[in-house]
């Protein structure tokens, strides 16, 4: 009870000095818990940030891959230009579905298949002299699809293209319309509402015409306001290849690779049993890939590379500056108490040495002034968990749009950090009680 009732009365002397050390660890301790909140919580949010700007999968036929490694070629970016060919080898529309069906379903966020090819095409609702060749991209707008699980989930490159400025509105899955790349739209004299005459000879022979309304106009800023998008079942009539699609475009939430992801990624078959298993059940771009493979029959899932590295860096460089922050918030906390606390033990030296002089020993001396000091920085640290919070939340939804989800070992994390910091810096201004001679403090010396 002496010993509670000398830190309670420590308090009343030195206010101002106490509650100096309470606003630093207070400080120290929002920034900590909302730096390393965001941290534990950061890797969702940016991959959902990320995946906004298109897909990090795509499918193709394994005969396009196999074409794609040997000649060092990139099969799917190549449609969107007027000389590239029309694919030969072809995925069934119908199986696009599937992916909804593996085990990282939940983290399949949007995807659409595309059919591109060629076809003539000119303004007016009949062929004209004046027709140019575009490029076709036969694809899902926003498609709802019903699984076999009994679920259902929308589909399609209206969730995947958001960067996309549209004038007018998106194509229907399930009607005669179009939407127009801005260059070809300016090249042709399109507007919206206008209509729009394609031709194209079927890989039977057969020459098929289509008549189609401009619902849309859009501007995506790269080579593909050169193309025409459409429903997948009119590019696949003119092109007389029902149920044919040439890849599958997947937006996917997925872990940073790592050394065991690249591993499996090169060969799946090396992995032990338990590194299998660890890949496997990880959303890693790579298993994810391997598992849509499992499912369509005769393709080949491959990460978008540049996506996938862009996610990894930007997640690691975000957590290495906010783990930065942290450490120095620490740094500067730990000075500040050292520097207040020998402060303190300076202005109380004669109330220290007349303690050793009536028998305190330094070691109950030290534990006092630890004492005192705990006490005062847990009230700080207190206060500054609950402000650390409101901070990430703030961060989360001006930054991410959503909140952050402050994980228990957070704060477990932050206050045995704020301990050893405040132990540390503690014992470097405690030392000097041990040089302290009760006989010279007292006699002013």
């Amino acid at each position: 009870m002496f010993f509670l009732r000398m830190i309670a009365r420590s308090f009343t002397r030195q206010l101002k000095r106490r509650l100096m050390i309470a606003l630093t660890v207070c400080l120290s301790a929002t920034v900590s818990v909302a730096m390393l909140g965001i941290v534990f919580d950061v890797g969702d949010k940016l991959n959902a940030e990320l995946s906004t700007y298109g897909s990090n999968i795509t499918v193709q036929p394994k005969a396009d891959a196999v074409i794609s490694e040997l000649y060092a070629t990139d099969s799917t970016l190549g449609s969107g230009s007027q000389n590239a060919a029309d694919p030969t080898a072809f995925l069934r529309e119908s199986d696009a579905a599937k992916i909804k069906t593996i085990f990282w379903a939940f983290n399949i966020t949007n995807f659409a298949p595309q059919l591109n090819v060629h076809a003539q095409a000119s303004a007016g609702t009949s062929p004209s002299a004046d027709a140019v060749t575009v490029p076709l991209v036969g694809t899902w707008f926003h498609k709802t699809l019903h699984l076999d699980t009994g679920e259902s989930t929308v589909a399609g490159v209206q969730g995947m293209r958001s960067w996309w400025k549209v004038e007018g509105a998106w194509a229907g899955d399930d009607a005669d319309e179009a939407m127009v790349g801005r260059t070809l739209a300016t090249r042709l004299g399109l507007r919206v509402g206008d209509s729009l005459t394609l031709a194209k000879t079927a890989a039977s022979g057969a020459a098929n015409t289509r008549t189609l309304k401009v619902t849309g106009i859009y501007d995506s800023g790269d080579d593909e306001n050169g193309s025409v998008y459409l429903p997948s079942s009119v590019a696949q009539d003119l092109a007389g290849l029902p149920d044919s699609v040439d890849k599958i475009e997947v937006k996917a939430l997925t872990t940073p690779e790592n050394d065991l992801a690249r591993k499996a990624a090169k060969n799946p078959a090396a992995l032990s049993q338990e590194e299998w298993e660890t890949w496997y059940c990880t959303a890693y771009p790579s298993s994810i890939a391997y598992q849509i493979e499992e499912v369509i029959p005769g393709a080949v899932a491959k990460q978008v590379r540049q996506v996938a590295a862009l996610q990894g860096d930007v997640l690691r460089k975000t957590q290495a500056v906010m783990i930065l922050m942290t450490a120095l918030s620490l740094i500067a906390a730990a000075i500040a108490v050292a520097n207040l606390m020998a402060a303190s033990i300076g202005e109380r030296s004669a109330e220290l040495a007349l303690l050793k002089a009536i028998g305190a020993t330094d070691g109950a001396v030290s534990r006092l002034m630890l004492a005192e000091t705990a006490a005062i920085s847990l009230v700080g640290a207190l206060v500054g968990a609950g402000l650390g919070s409101a901070v990430a939340q703030l961060v989360g939804h001006v930054v991410f749009g959503s909140g952050i989800t402050m994980r228990p070992m957070v704060f477990v994390l932050v206050f045995v950090l704020l301990a050893l910091t405040i132990l540390m810096a503690s014992f470097s201004s405690i030392r000097s009680i041990l040089s302290l001679k009760p006989a010279e403090v007292l006699h002013g010396r």
